[in-house]
């Protein structure tokens, strides 16, 4: 039984498809998004980029459900372009939904899941640790989760199960929106969300003391790995 799983940017894509492998496996999820998700499903909207309001939405869903075991951190926002093409206020926004909305939601969470034992995933991606051309925000981003994910998995040892999931790209509406040259091609082979959903139940899942630490999960000819 997972429990009570908090997942943010639980509205769409990879969120969403967790939301529902966690209720398929039994668990509770509780949504944090900045949209209204579909269904019936625990949520509160925020915007993660405001730390105030990222920590009451996780105050709130935690008190409403009786504790957390559980948190993954799949929202996630983009700003592509050159440095100097980007305007600065969406070039740090991307910083701050992506890394520090995710410590803002974890620092939040910890006293739940110190009680429970519970387990982080964060949700970092290829481009955490290979960087490339017009993704300077969404790298600093990225790579801040994957070394953030490091060093509380060294804090939190023994207390809190913590993996580091680093997805290569899938098929969700996150490159809609995008200038044709910074969506994949037609030919593109991307993962279904709910494929790599199904990695995150897996780490969730892991009994008291095992723990799935770094996980990659991309197609087998994703271009950003290795």
């Amino acid at each position: 039984m997972l429990g009570n799983i908090l997942i943010t940017g639980g509205a769409s894509g990879l969120g969403r498809a967790t939301a529902l492998a966690v209720a398929k496996e039994g668990g509770r999820p509780l949504v944090i998004d900045v949209n209204e998700p579909d269904g019936d499903v625990d949520h509160v909207r925020a915007d993660l980029a405001d730390r105030g309001q990222a920590e009451r939405a996780v105050r709130e869903l935690a008190e409403r459900a009786g504790g957390l075991d559980g948190v993954v951190t799949a929202a996630g926002i983009d700003a592509c372009g050159r440095l100097e093409d980007i305007q600065a206020a969406d070039w740090e926004r991307v910083i701050a939904v992506n890394l520090l909305g995710t410590a803002s939601v974890i620092r939040a969470a910890l006293p739940y899941l110190r009680e429970s034992g519970g387990k982080v995933v964060t949700v970092a991606s290829t481009l955490g640790v290979r960087a490339v051309s017009d993704a300077t925000a969404y790298c600093a981003a990225k790579f801040g989760v994957v070394g953030f994910t490091r060093a509380l998995a060294a804090e939190l040892a023994g207390q809190v199960g913590v993996t580091l999931l680093i997805p290569g790209g899938m098929h969700t509406n996150f490159f809609e929106g995008r200038e044709e040259k910074y969506r994949p091609g037609p030919d593109a082979k991307l993962n279904q969300p709910e494929d790599v959903a199904a990695a995150i139940v897996f780490a969730l899942g892991r009994p008291e003391g095992c723990e799935v630490r770094e996980l990659v999960v991309c197609a087998s000819t994703e271009t950003s790995w290795p």
